[in-house]
């Protein structure tokens, strides 16, 4: 049961789950994170530490976030250290439907180790 990113992530990007994750297997797009499926071992160390809660098992999932994280882990580059927040990230907390508003495919920077 791996760990998927949702739609909570996006504009908020605080990336406190990749500093804790144990396999580093967060990527980073332009406005939010992904969790490689493939490479999650389902410790659940990230999803406490998410201020944004928008980790989730997948066994809460639809499916539609285990889509998206499985498509974007492959095209994202990998990021492990906590990097900038966005300055605007609190104002985006608790807004519904951002993924049709918002999200962006671009990559972020990532980070290497």
């Amino acid at each position: 049961m791996p760990y998927v990113v949702t739609e909570s992530c996006i504009k908020c990007k605080y990336m406190d789950c990749c500093e804790v994750c144990p396999v580093d297997c967060f990527y980073e797009g332009e406005n939010m994170l992904v969790i490689n499926p493939d490479e999650c071992i389902d410790c659940g160390v990230c999803e406490p530490e998410c201020p944004a809660e928008a980790i989730i098992p997948d066994s809460d999932d639809d499916g539609k976030w285990s889509k998206v994280n499985e498509e974007y882990s492959a095209k994202w580059p990998n990021i492990v250290r906590k990097g900038t927040p966005p300055e605007d990230g609190k104002e985006f907390e608790g807004v519904e439907d951002k993924y049709n508003k918002f999200f962006s495919s671009k990559p972020g920077e990532g980070s290497e180790d």
